[in-house]
């Protein structure tokens, strides 16, 4: 298949509003394509060279981008810049051009090319770049141009996610979206979605339906719901194990012994590998006595001179490109591991958690470390014992408990009452913060007239729709300073027209709409009902709102769509309403 059909088809889905049209359209493409092209598209349609815990790392700036246009528009670098701030991005001022295509590129030659630009590096490297990047935009047409440009830059943004391609891989075998649970599940399991393509037009559904682990692929993590207090959880789930909760960032580790050199891999909650940044854990973890395991755990700073723990704002200072040595021995870590999933060749995801949890603590107690801790665990029977225990956590500074059955099983990427969390509440607010996705800001007056801006518009991940609906607009919580630092975030994120995942009535729109990736931490006092707000609207139903709303921090361990979801604020809403 040719790249130059492949943007047609995207060139036709950009304007369309409807998910069940755009779904179809996917499909269409989908079925022209062979199992390896299906694999690429399904990436290249997402922005992205490679699945997110391979990464695609091009290391081109919008500086040098500009550069290769010039070249090939036979225009002054300063002047493109220019018509890119007036038509909205570079992509469009690339289709405006005029130049006589060298080649008809195939999707295979088109993923070549980038891979070898990808892997240049070293002196001269940025030069060669823009003379690589120059050839490869010359050998196509424009509109494929146009594309390609959107994709290096980081701004695709066709209005869809990973969700929307489960639908159409669905749609391209059956004609609805019938194989959307196996489909998803298997994704879960093995989170590459070119994978996944490429598996079910190559081997078929069931091949999909008996996906396995693969060990240096990020299986979903499985996500904790929420209760309001300990005599709702033990009423919900009886006889449980606690564990303490801890602020840090969540871990799945991948081993593999069976090859030289060993192999080790620290995935983050939204699948990216972070390997790079701890060499301190890669020397703790290589002590583990394994074939090949895979466990997750949760990271936190330690603070060697008040023998403490660091709040999540300054553990996240550990994911950093340079720096890293300083940085270990600034904010040294702690792993606590709280789950297995797979050891020495076998899958463990569908045995009892209490199983799972005792084979991890045999295999911990072999190895002599500072660095990995088995979290620990109380039995409770009563909502007494586990009340005690949640103060107790609480009063030695953590967040609170996560509470869990005993014979569940490990379901990757849902949030089930299989795993509850209980956090400390603040005196008439929500029992829990909110994940949200900042969608736009609004410009500043009085003295926030000098930021360029003075609000923020937030909103909840609906994933039955794979869209945002706003719940919030904030214009709390932040310094100066910070207000500052959220506009430089905002504004490498800005997009000239309000994207359509996200759903925003006319009263609402801000100043500068913000592609929904960057996600926050959000305190409230309370989630009421409100006619503008979008989240969990319908005609039938007003939406929800958060009230008195203020930022916490972010949260970059966390991907758009892992951000809290419209059920989730619903619930919310009615634990508070029993409360």
């Amino acid at each position: 298949m040719k790249f130059s059909q492949v943007s047609e088809a995207f060139a036709l889905i950009e304007p369309v509003q409807s998910r069940l049209e755009m779904t179809r359209m996917l499909s269409e493409l989908l079925r022209q394509a062979t199992p390896s092209e299906a694999s690429i598209i399904c990436n290249l349609s997402l922005g992205q060279l490679k699945a997110p815990y391979i990464g695609t790392q091009f290391n081109i700036a919008e500086k040098t981008v500009i550069k290769s246009v010039a070249e090939l528009l036979h225009l002054d670098p300063k002047e493109v810049a220019e018509r890119a701030k007036v038509l909205g991005d570079l992509g469009t001022v690339v289709a405006e051009g005029t130049w006589q295509p060298s080649e008809d590129l195939t999707i295979h030659q088109l993923f070549i090319r980038l891979e070898e630009i990808e892997q240049i590096s070293g002196t001269g490297s940025l030069e060669l770049k823009v003379h690589q990047l120059r050839r490869l935009l010359h050998d196509l047409d424009k509109i494929s141009a146009k594309y390609l440009i959107r994709i290096i830059v980081g701004q695709l943004r066709l209005g869809f996610s990973d969700m929307t391609l489960i639908d159409a891989l669905s749609w391209m075998v059956t004609d609805d979206k019938s194989l959307r649970t196996p489909l998803e599940d298997a994704y879960n399991v093995c989170a590459d979605i070119g994978f996944i393509a490429q598996t079910l037009k190559q081997d078929g559904i069931e091949a999909i339906k008996n996906m396995h682990v693969h060990v240096g692929i990020p299986i979903r993590s499985a996500a904790a719901e929420r209760l309001p207090n300990a005599a709702a959880i033990i009423e919900k789930i009886g006889s449980c194990i606690a564990e303490p909760k801890v602020d840090g960032f969540r871990l799945q580790i991948h081993i593999d012994n069976s090859q030289q050199p060993q192999k080790i891999v620290f995935f983050s909650r939204n699948l990216q590998d972070m390997s790079h940044m701890f060499p301190d854990l890669t020397a703790a973890f290589s002590q583990l006595p394994v074939d090949s395991i895979i466990c997750e755990g949760e990271a936190i700073a330690f603070d060697l001179h008040t023998q403490s723990f660091l709040p999540f704002q300054e553990t996240v200072k550990r994911k950093r490109k340079y720096g890293i040595q300083e940085a270990i021995e600034e904010f040294p870590l702690r792993v606590f591991i709280f789950d297995l999933l797979y050891l020495n060749g076998k899958e463990l995801l569908t045995e009892p958690f209490a199983d799972r949890r005792k084979k991890l603590a045999e295999l911990l107690q072999k190895v002599e470390s500072d660095t990995l801790i088995m979290i620990e665990e109380k039995h409770v029977d009563t909502a007494g014992q586990l009340e005690d225990y949640f103060y107790s956590t609480v009063a030695a500074g953590l967040e609170g408990v996560v509470v869990k059955r005993p014979y569940s099983h490990y379901i990757p990427g849902k949030r089930n009452f299989n795993w509850i969390k209980l956090k400390r509440q603040e005196e008439g607010h929500l029992e829990d913060t909110i994940d949200c996705v900042i969608l736009g800001y609004y410009a500043g007056s009085g003295k926030r007239a000098s930021f360029g801006i003075g609000a923020f518009l937030v909103g909840v991940f609906n994933k039955e729709y794979d869209r945002y609906e706003t719940i919030a607009k904030i214009g709390t919580g932040l310094s100066d300073q910070e207000w500052k630092e959220l506009k430089i975030k905002c504004d490498a994120h800005a997009v000239d027209h309000q994207p359509k995942n996200v759903v925003c009535v006319k009263d609402l729109i801000p100043d500068v709409w913000v592609a929904p990736e960057i996600v926050c931490s959000v305190r409230a006092d309370e989630i009421s009902l409100s006619p503008v707000h979008a989240a969990g609207k319908t005609a039938e139903k007003l939406g929800f709102a958060l009230r008195f709303p203020r930022i916490m921090g972010y949260r970059p361990d966390k991907s758009a769509r892992d951000a809290t979801s419209v059920k989730e604020v619903e619930r919310l809403f009615e634990d508070q309403l029993k409360r």
